[in-house]
């Protein structure tokens, strides 16, 4: 019995620390199924200049940070330039979020079912930093375009984007009048302006120091942990992604009838809330 008890005694402690291992966040490193997205991320040797950041995890390869750079891009042939030549400062903003949108691992807490022939996800909603919105629309506001979605609407008869019929240019500015209009209307609100700062965990950075690390994924465990603890998520969650991981090696699952005989009533082993304690 005393035997009994001893092997009833580790294995409650085992259970115990099983009851508290989390399972894989299904939100965190992950690539959304979109058009030139890899199924998983990972390491890739070489991204082309301002997609470099994302190269020791990255949802796009090297081909697609190449394409990101081009005026004329064979990603989703679409042309900047549609009223003009954009000028340099502000395309360099166009060119980081194709990077980000491309490249980053970290958006799981907002991807997104998407209705459209190219994509099944998208991302909706990602808080954007303070500065990544307004010097994007700073750096963009004496440029000229004929479209407040850039998502939709455009005459595509030559195969490239061009400005709908009886549509005029006119100044950022006047199209997009605040920093917030241009992050959320841009791209069908896939980004949301807030007013956190760099370096807060609140907010997704386009621009970072890849020497400093990648800022984003503290800001994805957040939200993340946000969402899984909301009302809604925990009445769709499926059991399958909500439990503790309970992967006891054999010798001690051929001992637990011995543990349920010894351990005293009430004793519990894993359940289908496995972070409830986080």
């Amino acid at each position: 019995l005393a035997v009994g008890m001893g092997a009833g005694q580790a294995l409650l402690v085992l259970l115990a620390a099983c009851a508290v291992t989390p399972a894989k966040d299904p939100l965190l490193n992950i690539c959304m199924d979109a058009k030139h997205h890899k199924s998983k991320p990972g390491p890739e040797g070489m991204l082309h200049d301002q997609c470099a950041p994302w190269k020791d995890n990255a949802c796009c390869t090297a081909n697609t940070s190449s394409e990101a750079h081009k005026d004329q891009s064979n990603l989703y042939n679409f042309n900047w330039n549609h009223c003009g030549l954009m000028p340099p400062k502000c395309k360099r903003h166009f060119i980081q979020d194709t990077c980000l949108y491309e490249c980053s691992p970290n958006l799981g807490p907002w991807i997104d079912q998407a209705d459209s022939s190219w994509r099944r996800e998208r991302i909706l909603h990602v808080p954007l930093c303070k500065e990544d919105c307004e010097e994007w629309w700073e750096d963009c506001k004496d440029y000229v375009t004929c479209k407040e979605n850039w998502h939709k609407g455009w005459n595509w008869a030559t195969g490239t984007n061009r400005c709908p019929w009886g549509s005029m240019c006119r100044p950022f500015s006047h199209v997009f009048p605040r920093p917030k209009d241009l992050c959320e209307k841009i791209w069908s609100n896939s980004y949301k302006y807030t007013t956190e700062h760099r370096g807060s965990g609140r907010c997704i950075q386009m621009w970072f120091d890849p020497a400093q690390g990648n800022p984003n994924v503290v800001v994805a465990k957040y939200y993340s942990w946000k969402k899984r603890s909301s009302p809604a998520w925990m009445e769709t969650v499926t059991p399958e992604t909500n439990k503790a991981v309970c992967a006891l090696p054999w010798p001690v699952l051929a001992l637990l009838p011995l543990a349920l005989v010894v351990l005293p009533e009430g004793a519990g082993g894993c359940g289908s809330h496995g972070w409830g304690s986080l």
